[in-house]
């Protein structure tokens, strides 16, 4: 595609995000695609009739929603913060389906693993009943728990509660459309200054401040790093995938405390690292003890922990 007349016009909106910003460079480093990138000075997602008349005259052909409310102990606690989260992170997502839908268009809406309630099923093995307990054609099989993509949500917190409605108002308004969830995700800091810090980077930094830290040992999940989700994204997208909901998550589930470990490892911190359980730090947003996505429809993405290494090696920790 020579053609500049040809290009794909993508939309990235939240494009200064930790997620954000990796959508647009992935995209941007592919000549088949001509590339928008907005973030929130450029367009507020929440005034519907704003966000209609600024992306219907754009007329992208794909529309990558990476914006989100995700300070998830503030909207618990804060009525205010609540309706925020539901505005940015429930209602507006159906606002650009119903775009999407009239410039038939993609929209990919990224969603969370704080939709479950931590109690998942155990995946067992392929064609097994799970009541014998003694046939043994199944020795050395270890169980999957976690959570599939047609898992039942029931959200712990308002904040999984506000992005539940924004997976719902994308079915219920959209047409081509991808919901990806993800969970604990990491990458290179976001260049908006209002973003949050990744945990790795929070991290590190009180690694290098302190001789001993306590983290919990609890709420295992996968983390996600940033460039493998955009990367695996526009995979998607170019493979011609069914429309519907996708988990993309870097293999290797984990506690927060043995990601920290891993992580000090890594980046030659001596810091003790001392696991604690959740009541140490009580927080007013309760978090699910399992939250584990499980990919049954793409190819997996490669290990947290070579995504890690590489993230360190980039960055020059």
């Amino acid at each position: 595609m020579n053609n500049k007349s040809v290009k794909k016009k993508v939309l990235v909106m939240g494009s200064r995000g930790m997620l954000g910003q990796e959508l647009v460079d992935i995209f941007k480093g592919d000549s088949d695609y001509n590339v928008t990138a907005w973030d929130f000075n450029n367009i507020d997602i929440t005034d519907e009739v704003q966000t209609k008349e600024k992306i219907s005259k754009l007329k992208p052909e794909i529309i990558l929603n990476a914006t989100g409310y995700n300070a998830v102990d503030l909207c618990e606690k804060d009525k205010a913060e609540f309706e925020k989260a539901k505005k940015l992170n429930g209602k507006a997502p159906g606002f650009l389906a119903k775009i999407a839908k009239k410039l038939d268009a993609t929209l990919v809406h990224y969603s969370t693993d704080y939709v479950f309630d931590g109690m998942p099923d155990v995946m067992e093995p392929e064609g097994c009943g799970g009541s014998c307990g003694s046939c043994r054609l199944h020795e050395g099989f270890t169980p999957e728990i976690g959570f599939r993509e047609d898992a039942i949500t029931i959200p712990l917190q308002k904040y999984g509660k506000s992005k539940l409605m924004g997976e719902e108002t994308v079915q219920r308004f959209g047409e081509k459309y991808y919901i990806i969830r993800l969970s604990k995700l990491f990458g290179k800091p976001a260049k908006s200054k209002t973003a949050k810090r990744s945990f790795f980077d929070v991290m590190l930094e009180v690694g290098k401040k302190n001789k001993e830290v306590k983290v919990v040992d609890e709420e295992t999940s996968c983390f996600t790093y940033a460039p493998d989700l955009a990367k695996k994204t526009k995979e998607i997208i170019e493979s011609g995938k069914p429309y519907g909901i996708y988990h993309v998550a870097n293999s290797g589930a984990c506690t927060w405390y043995e990601a920290v470990v891993e992580l000090y490892k890594m980046a030659k911190i001596k810091t003790k690292v001392v696991p604690v359980s959740s009541d140490e730090f009580p927080r007013p947003a309760q978090r699910p003890y399992v939250s584990t996505l499980i990919n049954t429809k793409l190819n997996p993405l490669r290990s947290y922990k070579l995504a890690l290494r590489e993230y360190l090696k980039q960055n020059k920790f």
